[in-house]
C-alpha cells in the first residue's frame, strides 16, 4: 500500500480512524487528498441505538450511522484505510460498513485493514494508526474500545467476498493484516 500511494498522485483516501495528524500531513504531501471518519468512536459513543426486536436484541440505526460518519457526497475513493475498525463495530454495523465502502471506491481501489487475532490481551487496546515514510504502521492508545471480535481467516474472506481479491500477512502483535481489492 504504501509504494501505491508513494508511486501514484492525486488519489482519493478515506482514513477511518481516530484523526491522525501525522496522516493527513503525509497523505496530502503525497499529493492525495484525505476523508476523515472516526467511525469506531461514532458507533460506540452516538445514538445508534433505535430499540430491540421481538427477541430482545438491540435493533440499530445503521443507515443513520453510515448518513453521518461516512456520507461522501457521491465522491469516489482509490485507498481506505480501515485500520482495526471492523474488530469495534457492533456486529449488525460490519457487513453494511463493508458494503457501503464497496460501493464508494473506485474499481481496483484497495483497502487496507488489520484484524485482531484473538480478543484478549492489552494489543486489543482501540488504537490510532499513524502511516509512516517506512514500512512500518505507529500505533497510539486512544478511546479504550471493547474489542467485539476476533475475524478468522473464513471470516474475513466471507465478509469480502464480493471484493475481487485479497492478500492476507501475519503481523505482530496477534494481528492480521489484510490488503483487499475491489
Amino acid at each position: 500500500m504504501r509504494k501505491r500511494l508513494q508511486a501514484q498522485q492525486g488519489l482519493r483516501v478515506i482514513d477511518v480512524g481516530y484523526t491522525s495528524s501525522a496522516n493527513i500531513n503525509y497523505l496530502t504531501g503525497l499529493g492525495h487528498s484525505v476523508f476523515l471518519a472516526d467511525l469506531v468512536h461514532d458507533a460506540c459513543t452516538g445514538n445508534w441505538k433505535s430499540g430491540t426486536d421481538e427477541d430482545g436484541n438491540l435493533v440499530w440505526n445503521i443507515e443513520g450511522l453510515l448518513e453521518h460518519s461516512l456520507k461522501f457526497s457521491g465522491r469516489t475513493f482509490d485507498v481506505v484505510l480501515l485500520w482495526t475498525t471492523l474488530d469495534y463495530l457492533p456486529e449488525p454495523m460490519v457487513a453494511p460498513v463493508v458494503a457501503h465502502l464497496y460501493s464508494a471506491m473506485n474499481p481496483g481501489g484497495q483497502v487496507l485493514a488489520f484484524f485482531h487475532t484473538r480478543t484478549q490481551g492489552e494489543e486489543n487496546e482501540h488504537c490510532r494508526y499513524h502511516v509512516t515514510a517506512g514500512d512500518d504502521v505507529e500505533a497510539q492508545l486512544v478511546q479504550p474500545f471493547p474489542i467485539q471480535r476476533a475475524f478468522t481467516n473464513r471470516s474475513i474472506e466471507r465478509l469480502f467476498a464480493g471484493w475481487s481479491g485479497h492478500k492476507q500477512f501475519l503481523a505482530k502483535d496477534s494481528v492480521s493484516e489484510v490488503i483487499i481489492t475491489r
